[in-house]
């Protein structure tokens, strides 16, 4: 938690330069640009518009409801992204469900990444020289990726050449934000390690991704027993068929066995395999029941 913090007092410093009006920041080139270029700034909500291009006119209210919850709890862990228009005054890109649920919450500011006109280059740069730090925790490397994927428009293959990293690498990082928020925050503090979240990913029920990832934390599971228990749980969700009766290569009805009974005198255990094989089973009881029998075969 310590580590969001230090990011929200930055944000507030940033923040402060950016409502200094004699150093309104519009262009990359202005001065104190490489402070806000790919940096992030804490905005007051009212000083932010929605987008009137934005394709997604309805929210659903109890994902709304659920999403504030956890930004109540945890904070919002991916900050949105705005352009800036003019002084103090921003226009959202992305993030409009975390911007509403901020709103249902009466927050009065939000994380926010800020673009500005003529900053591709730079924020490539901002972006690609932040994710070759060591320091970085999993979540942050994906958050980042995804900026330059979403802002850029870059495809994986172009972002592969950009930050030197396999394709596969990149893929891997991005699928850990559909993680449940508390299982990102559980890896931005250190409490589980990306090998885990990649085994916990494979859950698509979130309410089974959170008790297993709670059983990880308590019990201090390594990423091997997780994968375990991932795929405990797959399997259980696999439909339990019921074993089929082989069906025999012919049908040995009643009266055959009969037959067999009545000509050797005693009960007769005639038994069919399913590749029409079979035996024949004479029991006796004496050898002079033996002799009988030996005499009606050779007959």
């Amino acid at each position: 938690m310590a580590k969001a913090v230090k990011k929200q007092a930055l944000g507030r410093g940033l923040s402060a330069l950016l409502k200094d009006p004699s150093n309104d920041i519009k262009s990359a080139e202005d001065k104190g640009a490489d402070k806000v270029v790919g940096s992030i700034i804490e905005l007051e909500l009212d000083s932010i518009e929605l987008n009137p291009f934005q394709p997604r006119s309805n929210f659903n209210e109890e994902a709304l409801q659920e999403l504030a919850a956890s930004i109540k709890e945890l904070g919002v862990i991916q900050p949105i992204t705005v352009r800036k228009l003019d002084f103090n005054k921003y226009q959202l890109i992305s993030g409009e469900r975390r911007l509403r649920a901020s709103k249902l919450l009466g927050l009065e500011t939000v994380p926010a990444y800020i673009r500005l006109a003529n900053d591709n280059e730079s924020l490539v740069m901002a972006l690609v020289e932040n994710i070759q730090r060591h320091d970085l925790d999993p979540i942050e490397v994906a958050i980042s990726y995804q900026r330059l994927i979403e802002e850029i428009n870059l495809t994986q293959e172009e972002l592969s050449e950009r930050v030197g990293k396999k394709r596969s690498t990149i893929t891997n990082y991005l699928r850990l934000l559909k993680l449940d928020p508390i299982i990102q925050t559980g890896m931005r503090d250190g409490f589980i390690s990306m090998g885990h979240g990649r085994a916990l990913i494979n859950i698509d029920d979130q309410d089974a991704q959170s008790d297993i990832y709670h059983k990880v934390v308590t019990e201090n599971l390594s990423v091997r027993d997780t994968e375990a228990l991932v795929k405990k749980y797959q399997e259980s969700l696999k439909p339990k068929s019921a074993k089929s009766k082989s069906k025999l290569s012919f049908e040995l009805k009643d009266e055959d066995k009969k037959a067999f009974a009545n000509y050797f005198g005693t009960k007769v255990d005639v038994n069919v395999a399913n590749n029409g094989k079979g035996k024949i089973t004479i029991p006796f009881h004496s050898e002079e029941d033996f002799n009988r029998i030996l005499k009606l075969i050779n007959s």
